[in-house]
């Protein structure tokens, strides 16, 4: 009898045995059912998606009554009118390019008006305007692309780069979407310790990211009044001004000058000196110009102007130099300096 419970405990033990075991083998196949199902569905949308990147050729004549309609056609775009705007632009490139019979490279420059329409236009002979633009793709193909993503670097304006890039750049889909969405509410990134301050933006994603970060300067002899406005401290009436001294100057040519205008002073200028360049001015033509406009100048007076119109038929040209202005007593030491300072037209 002692026998038969002992054999009775050994069939009983070797039952929970196999059942563990086939317990086991049916988490295990579960899961591998589970897997195997998530890659065919993910591998079945991946087929049906459309390609990563679509170009749209569409001819330079109707460029303009296209846009609306390309815009229509990207599911979710948000910025019609400025898609409209790059297509127009890019039409006149299309009619230069015909002209000049270049030779077409596509281009594969990324960023730009939205998060679909993120490329600019390139321009072709033949007057026609390709549009480069990211398809969309099913929420299982994201999911996945969001979880196999290879973090890119790449230099990146963080002002103008679009949302797909953002995430090659290795932010998320909802990372990006806040950058986006800080910019569209009127937010910019002056310079790169903007960007740091980014609540989205780790420290450690700015380290790497910090070398390839790429904010041009503003050129203050090419820019309207309206680019001026992006400058901190500078409203629409310092950007008006900015403006027309600079025409009255004839092109700035050293960026110190901005501090020549009313109320702007050093401290204003310090704070966005590094944020503006000065490309070089057509030169002044001092030499040739009526004593009516050269009194115009803020830097010669009506008096000055008289007497340099006079020292230009009384002197030989090899004399006509600012020194020699200053020398015959036709300039202030003021005006001197500051002329001293400006790109001037020779006079040989």
């Amino acid at each position: 009898m002692e026998e038969g419970k002992k054999k009775g405990r050994s069939s009983l033990q070797g039952s929970f045995a196999t059942g563990a075991i086939a317990l086991v083998f049916l988490i295990i196949g579960y899961e591998v059912a589970l897997f195997v199902h998530k890659a065919a569905v993910t591998r079945i949308e991946a087929n049906r998606d459309r390609p990563d990147t679509v170009y749209v050729f569409v001819p330079a004549e109707d460029a303009l009554s296209s846009a609306k309609k390309i815009a229509d056609a990207i599911d979710g775009a948000e910025d019609a009118l400025s898609s409209a705007k790059i297509i127009a632009d890019a039409t006149e490139r299309a009619s230069s390019a015909q002209k000049q019979n270049d030779d077409f490279s596509p281009g594969t420059a990324s960023g730009g008006a939205s998060a679909k329409l993120f490329a600019e236009p390139d321009a072709v002979p033949g007057g026609t305007v390709i549009i480069r633009r990211e398809s969309e793709h099913s929420a299982g193909v994201k999911r996945v692309r969001e979880q196999t993503r290879q973090v890119e670097s790449f230099r990146f304006n963080p002002n103008t780069v679009s949302v797909e890039d953002l995430q090659r750049l290795g932010f998320s889909e909802k990372q990006a979407q806040a950058i986006d969405h800080y910019r569209q509410k009127g937010g910019r990134f002056r310079r790169k310790a903007d960007f740091a301050k980014s609540y989205v933006v780790a420290d450690s994603v700015f380290a790497r990211l910090e070398p390839f970060i790429d904010l041009p300067k503003l050129d203050i002899n090419k820019a309207d009044s309206v680019a001026f406005l992006a400058l901190p401290g500078i409203g629409p009436w310092y950007a008006g001004k900015i403006v027309a001294y600079r025409r009255e100057l004839g092109g700035f040519s050293h960026p110190e000058q901005l501090m020549e205008i009313y109320r702007f002073d050093r401290e204003k200028y310090d704070g966005l000196s590094d944020l503006i360049t000065c490309s070089k001015p057509e030169p002044y033509p001092l030499w040739t110009l009526p004593e009516a406009d050269l009194a115009r100048h803020p830097y010669i007076s009506k008096e000055e102007a008289h007497s340099i119109v006079l020292y230009r038929t009384h002197q030989p040209r090899d004399a006509w130099t600012v020194e020699g202005l200053r020398q015959a007593g036709v300039l202030s030491p003021e005006h001197f300096a500051a002329l001293s300072r400006c790109l001037l037209v020779t006079s040989k």
